[in-house]
């Protein structure tokens, strides 16, 4: 059922401010797992919900943070569109706020952009009870410091996302996703190559010897691509790049420590000593290795980062440390939106 919430939530807010009392922001929770462990009093969103506006003819769709992720999909696709960056839901309790908030993106991410690229405008509740609104429903509505944008993957340690304001895209004809028999170092020069080409690959991965490669277009095009192009014709393809975007694939099963490896695509294997999942044309990699494991410096020769995605054990450091300045940057920021840091404290770092 929709409703809106913002009174009841701002409410609790300025009232923890009052106490000091440190607030977890929650969703459906299907997320949970990802970052440092929450504390606090629970701050329930999932029943702020509801669609407030799409516009087909105009790309944009606004609604409350707690609507289902699954409900928003459902209200594009009955008009021929979608999320373009194919976000992950890893729970069928999947909310608008806590995909913006974590930031994440699925298959295409490569190809079709960043979340944050999509975020046109947000309505927050800030840590002391405010309610502000950033940008609006056009590309062009921000003079200075984009903020809406600087929510997606902020974690909710800045504020409470109300309603999210995002630009959708129109589905494409067809796809069709061709599979080759290739090692890493070669799937990933041939990742490069592709990125230089004209193709029109939507996603690529690779994993367990082969390379997946996703393109889009009329049956015409995608006929002349697999021409072009070779290999095998993966059938039940939707499927598989939804193990990927859901990690319900075999190679996310188990307890081991997943680590995010993001680097640029031209680094060469990372020598973690163990086999990775490849995705986003060699942007992103995933390894399961120790916790311990120096992944956040072989990451960082690399020219990237890394995150400990999942099965972090008690007290290690889920996310790269920040150098000085920019840990400055973020308790200033942190300050402004909650000025008691009473929002999500600890949930990326200690420090904030």
């Amino acid at each position: 059922m929709d409703r809106d919430c913002t009174n009841e939530l701002a409410g609790q807010a300025r009232d923890a401010t009052a106490r000091s009392a440190p607030l977890r922001i929650v969703g459906g929770d299907t997320k949970g797992f990802l970052g440092r462990p929450g504390a606090g009093e629970p701050l329930e969103v999932a029943s702020h919900r509801g669609v407030l506006r799409h516009d087909p003819a105009e790309l944009v769709i606004t609604a409350r943070a707690g609507t289902p992720l699954a409900e928003i999909e459902a209200c594009l696709a009955a008009h021929g569109q979608r999320l373009a960056f194919e976000p992950p839901h890893f729970g069928v309790g999947a909310t608008l706020g806590g995909t913006v908030a974590c930031g994440l993106a699925g298959p295409a991410r490569a190809w079709s952009g960043p979340l944050r690229d999509y975020v046109l405008g947000v309505r927050l509740l800030t840590g002391d009870g405010r309610v502000l609104r950033f940008g609006g429903e056009v590309m062009k509505n921000v003079a200075g410091y984009d903020v809406s944008r600087l929510l997606a993957g902020s974690f909710g340690v800045l504020g409470v996302l109300l309603d999210v304001s995002l630009k959708v895209l129109p589905r494409p004809p067809g796809e069709r996703t061709l599979a080759l028999e290739l090692d890493e170092s070669a799937a990933l020069d041939r990742l490069a190559d592709l990125a230089r080409g004209a193709l029109p690959l939507s996603a690529g991965s690779w994993a367990d010897g082969r390379l997946f490669l996703r393109f889009d277009g009329s049956e015409a095009t995608l006929d002349d691509v697999t021409r072009r192009v070779g290999g095998e014709v993966l059938a039940g393809s939707n499927g598989f790049w939804a193990s990927l975007r859901e990690q319900t694939h075999p190679f996310f099963a188990g307890s081991a420590a997943l680590w995010r490896c993001t680097v640029p695509s031209q680094a060469p294997p990372l020598p973690l000593g163990s086999a990775p999942l490849v995705e986003w044309n060699g942007l992103q990699r995933w390894h399961r290795c120790d916790a311990a494991a120096p992944v956040f410096a072989v990451a960082a020769a690399a020219g990237g980062h890394a995150t400990l995605f999942r099965h972090a054990p008690p007290g290690a450091e889920v996310f790269a440390a920040l150098d000085a300045p920019l840990l400055r940057l973020h308790r200033q920021l942190k300050h402004v939106f909650d000025p008691a840091a009473i929002l999500n404290p600890g949930h990326m770092y200690a420090e904030l």
